[in-house]
């Protein structure tokens, strides 16, 4: 099979490798689309190559010992914990969903995971309908997808973080109300801060909160907060990963994820997405890093399975 290769100071490579074979517990996946994001980034700047993680959207196509043969032939999206920049990869069912047939694979790979954090956090947040949502990192696979819910949901003005301006037009297009860079100053206050981006953008969003807002962090990027910024007006911080609510409470996510799908039919949220070819995942990697992106950034690992 074809697979990325990725070293130390070297641009990633494809190369032949043989066909992973699952274990107990696995499942092997014939895979169409791998995520690319801030996480593989990361582990490159970091010296961490060997087999980066991430999302996948593809089809089972073999079982290890102890799984249900009702996945086989089942098409599949989810994260997988190593090696998916190839054309198989392996899988547990706790970490994957069955992805409707009439779902177009890109809008799946951005639905299975940022999706689900998008939902996530707002739900994590006890967001209600007429409120006021800020979202940081709003242009991401996650954020512009949590955008698009907010408004969805009945957000009664949506602001969306960014980096750069250049974004504007991409974000009031998933139902942003106004754009703010990172590097001005925040002059309304709000009630939910969705951060995903951490650092000094912690506290910066418990500033921009009302009194008795609540801000959910579901980045990776760390961050401090100043704990007496929460106590005069009631102030929250909550974090949130989806990692521990896979192995606690399965139920909530199949239940996310169904809601997922019926807003996606319904033409209710749009995913939008960067697809490029498998080669050309050092330009997808650029892409993120750069923080260029507009949406989710993936590679097409093999040709498009059609689903039975």
């Amino acid at each position: 099979m074809r697979k990325i290769q990725f070293s130390t100071g070297a641009e990633p490579v494809v190369v032949t490798a043989a066909q992973p074979v699952p274990g107990p517990g696995q499942l092997l996946v014939r895979t169409e689309l791998a995520g690319v994001g801030l996480g593989l980034v990361r582990q490159l700047a970091a010296g961490e190559v060997d087999a980066p993680g991430g999302e996948i959207v593809g089809t089972v196509t073999g079982l290890g010992a102890d799984v249900s043969p009702e996945w086989l032939g089942k098409r599949v999206g989810g994260l997988v914990f190593g090696a998916i920049h190839a054309e198989y990869a392996l899988a547990v069912p706790q970490l994957i969903t069955e992805v409707p047939g009439d779902v177009d694979a890109a809008d799946a790979l951005a639905v299975v995971r940022g999706g689900l954090i998008a939902l996530g956090v707002l739900k994590a947040s006890r967001f209600r309908a007429g409120e006021s949502v800020l979202i940081t990192g709003a242009a991401s696979g996650a954020g512009h997808l949590a955008v698009q819910l907010a408004r969805t949901l009945g957000a009664a003005r949506v602001v969306a973080a960014v980096s750069d301006l250049a974004k504007s037009e991409f974000l009031r297009e998933c139902g942003a109300d106004a754009v703010v860079t990172y590097a001005e100053p925040w002059p309304e206050s709000v009630d939910v801060v969705l951060d995903g981006v951490g650092g000094d953008l912690v506290q910066r969003g418990v500033n921009a909160l009302a009194p008795q807002g609540r801000l959910v962090a579901f980045s990776a990027g760390g961050g401090a907060i100043d704990a007496s910024s929460l106590l005069g007006e009631l102030k929250t911080v909550t974090g949130f990963s989806v990692g521990l609510l896979s192995r606690t409470r399965p139920e909530l996510l199949q239940a996310w994820r169904a809601e997922l799908w019926e807003l996606l039919a319904a033409g209710r949220i749009r995913p939008r997405h960067v697809v490029l070819p498998l080669e050309n995942i050092g330009a997808a990697v650029e892409l993120v890093r750069s923080r260029r992106n507009q949406g989710r950034v993936m590679v097409r690992t093999a040709a498009a399975v059609v689903a039975g």
